[in-house]
């Protein structure tokens, strides 16, 4: 049975959200590295200006002392974007020196704890004040005899404001990519999808008549070609079905003629006078015949279509091959002698099998072994095992089997001896190849024409 689909969404439209979604990570990955680099960049180089102002400012300290020192609120160096704030405080807290307006700005209190080294500056205190943005250190310092506080600011709002433009920068152009990633994922999906599209419309092309026509699986893609070349492989087996469902319905139509012709035919005749009560019981009996006839070949017809389409039961189970066949052996006992043949058992194998189906199969062979030998000839049922499972050989020495006729004499109402069609309903075999496929066994035949015939039933064990 085939499975529902998971989806009813299109392959196109899977393609392009997979590809979009692709796209959309390694864009948000690739820019946001980029983003991540240039910002810790910006901020490493305001580190080490901030270490290097710090680092000259201690050293005026201790050469001049805080009294001497000029704080200006201008950057250190012309063309650079921070501007410094310096405080200079004694061990009292008292504030020796200052940068102009920095105590309105930025008072002492904001600043975080002097560390006697230099690990604030690796990480310095963020402080907004005025919709400004400044990195606040402090750090301990002695000057001769007397211990210092410096406290130092670094004016960092140009890097903030640079941040933020970069930030929305960073996320216009991940948007302006991800709608490109759309529209190439769609014109890219639309043009690979072309070969599917002109598949589909071959297939269209093909009409339920002569199921000739083919997709070649060449002309197509790499992708698409295992695709056609099943489907060419089901337009095939579908075409050879056809042919022989129209065969068989022919062949059906044939054997059903004859009987009920016979049985119409009769009957007729019959009624065109009155006739003796002994007549009519005869007219019966060749009635009923005929009726047993069809009858059988009804039921050889149902039990293959159930064979055909798997809702034949299976019970299988282990019995003794030997004692098996020689049951049928005694059946048939009569009719051999009848007939001057000599038919006999040999050998012996455990079979795993459904024993009315394999009684039915070996009985179909012993019937059409009787059937084509003439007195005086011998019939051999055999058995054996090996690794393939139960063997059971039906060996005849009648009149064969031409070369030509071999390939078709499991196909249904096939008679290799036309002139023979009045015995038999050419199902004999046919159910036979049945029986062993329900198995998973198979059959093989082996014939010389005027020598006799081999045939070779092969059951798998459980």
């Amino acid at each position: 049975m085939l499975s529902a689909p998971v989806s009813a969404r299109s392959i196109a439209t899977k393609l392009v959200l997979h590809f979009t979604v692709a796209a959309a990570l390694l864009l948000t990955l690739s820019l946001g590295i980029c983003y991540w680099l240039v910002v810790r960049h910006a901020i490493e180089e305001d580190n080490a200006g901030l270490a290097d102002k710090i680092a000259a400012v201690k050293h005026d300290l201790r050469a001049g002392g805080p009294e001497n020192l000029s704080f200006q609120p201008a950057a250190n160096v012309a063309g650079e974007r921070s501007v410094y704030f310096v405080r200079v405080l004694d061990a009292a807290g008292r504030v020796v020196n200052e940068t102009p307006e920095m105590g309105a700005l930025l008072p002492s209190n904001v600043f975080p704890s002097a560390a006697e080294d230099d690990t604030t500056i690796v990480k310095p205190h963020a402080y907004h004040v005025n919709s400004r943005f400044f990195s606040l250190v402090s750090t301990a310092e002695h000057a001769g005899n007397t211990h210092y506080i410096i406290q130092l600011a670094q004016d960092r709002s140009v890097d903030a404001a640079f941040q933020k433009e970069f930030g929305v920068l960073f996320f216009t152009v991940l948007t302006a990519s991800i709608l490109a990633s759309v529209i190439v994922a769609r014109t890219a999906t639309r043009r690979g999808l072309q070969p599917l599209a002109r598949l589909t419309d071959s297939v269209r092309r093909i009409r339920p008549g002569p199921l000739h026509e083919r997709l070649a699986p060449k002309p197509w893609p790499t992708e698409l070609q295992p695709l056609a070349a099943a489907f060419d492989q089901m337009l095939t087996r579908l075409e050879q079905s056809f042919v022989r469902l129209s065969q068989f319905s022919a062949d059906i139509a044939h054997e059903l003629r004859t009987p009920i012709a016979n049985i119409l035919g009769e009957a007729q005749v019959t009624l065109t006078r009155e006739r003796a009560p002994s007549d009519y019981r005869e007219v019966i009996a060749s009635i009923a015949a005929e009726c047993d006839r069809l009858s059988l070949i009804v039921d050889n017809l149902l039990f293959l279509a159930r064979a055909e389409s798997a809702r034949e039961q299976i019970a299988r189970q282990e019995f003794d091959g030997r004692r098996a066949v020689e049951k049928m052996v005694t059946y048939y006992g009569a009719i051999a002698e009848e007939r001057g043949v000599i038919i006999s058992c040999e050998g012996n194998s455990e079979i795993t099998a459904d024993p009315v189906l394999f009684e039915r199969a070996l009985s179909n062979l012993i019937e059409n072994a009787l059937r084509f030998t003439g007195s005086g000839g011998k019939l051999t049922i055999s058995l054996r095992s090996d690794q393939a499972g139960a063997q059971v050989s039906v060996v005849d020495t009648g009149t064969g089997i031409p070369p030509e006729h071999l390939p078709k004499i499991f196909d249904r109402f096939y008679r290799a001896d036309p002139s023979r069609s009045s015995e038999g309903s050419g199902l004999g075999l046919a159910l036979v190849k049945s029986i062993t496929d329900l198995h998973g066994g198979s059959v093989k035949v082996s014939s010389r024409p005027n020598e006799g015939t081999t045939v070779v039933l092969t059951f798998p064990f459980a």
